[in-house]
């Protein structure tokens, strides 16, 4: 099924291209959320007519993100955690511990869009990705310390 996207999806396309999916995918996912619209005649011409607003938005919203990357960038967080013996953490710093540690700094990330490979283990500073849009990733730095 061949379907316009009005928002650019990592592994699919960006705002306004053309992109056959899955029928299931359009129908259940795409089209309810609005992420996506029918590739018909009717909405092709229509889609012409509003590209450039939706090439602006696009750029605009890549704007927003690249300000917020770099804010990010500029934030020291600590994020304290129990420690046994031999400085072994209990338990581990994951995404959703960085997610809350940022909103604390007054932004909101949602968790999903935090980038870490495997759960932190141990003390020390780890720069995070934050993958922000399909085009923009961010990265911010975080310190494990030992709860006191």
């Amino acid at each position: 099924m061949e379907v316009i996207l009005n928002e650019s999806l990592e592994n699919l396309g960006k705002a306004g291209d053309i992109v056959n999916v899955a029928n299931g995918y359009a129908r259940n996912y795409l089209l309810p959320k609005g992420i996506a619209i029918l590739a018909d005649k009717k909405n092709l011409a229509k889609i012409e007519k509003q590209r450039e607003a939706i090439l602006k938005r696009a750029a605009k919203m890549k704007e927003e993100f690249e300000a917020l990357a770099s804010q990010l960038a500029g934030l020291d967080i600590e994020i304290p955690v129990k420690v046994g013996e031999e400085e072994k953490l209990y338990g581990s710093v994951t995404n959703l511990d960085i997610a809350k540690a940022i909103e604390e700094k007054g932004y909101e990330i949602d968790r999903k869009k935090i980038v870490l490979e495997e759960p932190i283990k141990a003390l020390g500073e780890y720069e995070i990705p934050v993958k922000l849009s399909p085009d923009v990733t961010g990265t911010v730095k975080i310190k494990v310390v030992a709860a006191e």
